[in-house]
């Protein structure tokens, strides 16, 4: 009884949380491919959320076949005269096909339609992720701290570069800083790069230079991360936190600036990888989201929609990688094409498409080893 119970606490508490938080992110995606897609004449033959044997689906009136599958690890919209999932031509069926059929084929498709289509499917998860953002700041608002430092921690960064209590922050590396949060999310993923501060201290306007430290913090949850720290903080009496409230059109722009910190943090990270600032580790695949997604249910399904939000721009982002399989790839296809006046050929395109399978493969199983080993210790 006691196996089952833990049994159906892990379902309940990981599995389920990630099953919905990816099946949103998901169908939103391939919602974006289907919608575009239909508004530029080209039929889809089937819209499915996970890979594999069907569960359960039904035919629309347009002779689409919508499904759930048993894998619900992706999903795909598949156009008439794709080959597979991966929507590779199949030229053998295009060529067979009547001339009406063809117009309505995704490979028989103009090149700006075929192209309007695959795009569509990443700008619908940054579309999601800022509509998500939207509705929180307009609800809730967001929490921010004025600028003022109220505690210089001994020897650290900003210890030694002279920063007193009182200081005020003016910009950093030349970009005004808003809140206290700007701050914050300047600094953290920029550890041991050195940047020029000016402060305002007593009326007068005070550069400085230091260098964030790389330090090792762990949040609620036990997980660990090293961010870069400069060692100041600030409180109430200083920092006069508030609620900052939005209208609905700032919503929309502050939840636009909120996707955008994650896509500058995304190429953030993986520029400091390549030049050894920081460590590939914190790439995460399924088991991290699946973790991730269960403590972020535990804190009630506002954090949880939130995790949506914040996964949705990341896979956006990751489709758009120039990788033959993901959607970039098929963009760079496209501009090739551009180029030549005419697509690649059938032989080309099935090594590209190997070679993408490759890296997309490789990356899971780099990603699914960082998860491992987090777990394990």
């Amino acid at each position: 009884m006691e196996f089952l119970t833990s049994i159906w606490g892990f379902l309940a508490g990981y599995i389920l949380p990630f099953l919905i938080v990816l099946t949103i992110v998901v169908f939103f995606h391939e919602l974006g491919h289907y919608l575009v897609g239909r508004w530029c004449g080209i039929r889809a033959q089937a819209f499915s959320v996970g890979f594999g044997s069907e569960l359960i689906g039904f035919n629309d009136r347009h002779g689409t076949r919508w499904k759930i599958c048993a894998i619900p690890l992706g999903g795909y919209v598949k156009f008439l005269g794709d080959e597979n999932v991966a929507s590779v031509p199949d030229s053998e069926a295009v060529s067979q096909m009547s001339a009406e059929e063809r117009a309505h084929s995704f490979p028989g498709a103009s090149l700006w339609r075929r192209a309007a289509t695959v795009a569509a499917g990443p700008i619908a998860n940054f579309i999601l992720a800022i509509a998500i953002f939207a509705v929180f700041f307009s609800v809730n608002g967001r929490m921010i701290a004025d600028l003022v430092v109220a505690e210089v921690r001994p020897e650290s960064a900003a210890a030694a570069a002279g920063l007193e209590p009182g200081d005020r922050f003016v910009t950093i590396d030349g970009e005004p800083m808003r809140t206290f949060e700007d701050v914050r999310r300047y600094v953290a993923p920029r550890p041991g790069v050195p940047m020029d501060l000016t402060i305002e201290r007593d009326g007068q306007m005070i550069d400085v230079e230091l260098t964030p430290v790389r330090t090792e913090i762990e949040d609620e949850f036990g997980n660990k991360m090293e961010v870069g720290q400069i060692g100041v903080i600030t409180n109430r009496d200083s920092g006069d936190f508030r609620v900052e409230h939005y209208t609905p059109v700032e919503a929309v722009g502050e939840g636009a600036k909120e996707s955008w910190f994650i896509v500058a943090r995304t190429f953030g990270y993986i520029k400091n990888i390549i030049v050894g600032r920081e460590k590939a580790d914190q790439l995460g695949g399924p088991i991290r989201v699946a973790q991730v997604s269960g403590q972020m249910a535990t804190l009630g399904w506002v954090a949880l929609i939130q995790l949506a939000a914040v996964l949705s721009v990341s896979i956006g982002l990751l489709n758009l990688m120039p990788v033959p399989m993901l959607d970039g790839g098929h963009l760079v296809f496209y501009a090739i094409e551009a180029v030549l006046g005419r697509p690649l050929g059938d032989a080309t395109m099935e090594w590209a498409f190997r070679i993408g399978l490759t890296a997309v493969v490789s990356l899971m199983l780099f990603a699914t080893w960082n998860d491992v080993s987090m777990l394990i210790g």
